[in-house]
């Protein structure tokens, strides 16, 4: 484990959560997360003291409770962990498929993008950089198409709108229409 980082025990109301602490010199804020598989974890900067971090900690503990509550609860509904093989097997053709609908999409928009990449990545479906890279995790090839073209224009429209205003989902209503239905179907992923 890293040396900056331990885990320790939130006791709230009889109940035991575990949670990851992380002291960082990049972060410039408290970020506190659960995941999908319940594992709370605790990012504070490095600056601040862990008195501090666990006061914050405390204050959201209804917010920790309510997330792994509905994590548990939906268990059966959401895509399964993987490891590290199935990213291997899968990325080529999640990348093979981005690439494709991106192209596919980009003819209604016209936005320039520098580069397409699939990642492993744990929390998010996508993400648009400023540079203009857009990566997407290779889960996307577990999706149905709808929703991962969904996935696809919301990271494509990010290059207009790098927010989530009403001009950015006007752009992605543009192309995907049901998109509120689609991104609530996500959700319960």
């Amino acid at each position: 484990m890293n040396p900056k980082e331990k885990r320790e025990t939130l006791v709230f109301g009889g109940r035991e959560i575990e949670y990851r602490l992380k002291k960082s010199r990049r972060a410039r804020s408290v970020r506190l997360s659960v995941s999908c598989e319940g594992a709370v974890s605790l990012t504070i900067p490095w600056r601040l003291s862990l008195e501090r971090g666990k006061e914050f900690l405390y204050d959201k503990i209804n917010w920790i409770i309510e997330k792994v509550d509905y994590f548990e609860k939906h268990k059966d509904k959401r895509l399964p962990k993987s490891t590290r093989s199935d990213y291997l097997a899968n990325k080529w053709r999640a990348l093979e498929a981005a690439r494709e609908r991106a192209k596919y999409f980009n003819q209604f928009y016209r936005f320039s993008f520098a580069n397409i990449s699939i990642r492993d990545q744990k929390t998010r479906w996508g993400s648009c950089s400023r540079k203009g890279n857009l990566s997407f995790s290779w889960k996307i090839i577990l999706l149905n198409d709808v929703q991962r073209d969904y996935i696809i224009v919301h990271e494509l429209c990010h290059l207009k709108e790098f927010n989530h205003s009403a001009n950015f989902w006007q752009l992605v209503e543009k192309t995907v229409p049901e998109y509120k239905k689609i991104r609530k179907e996500i959700r319960k992923l």
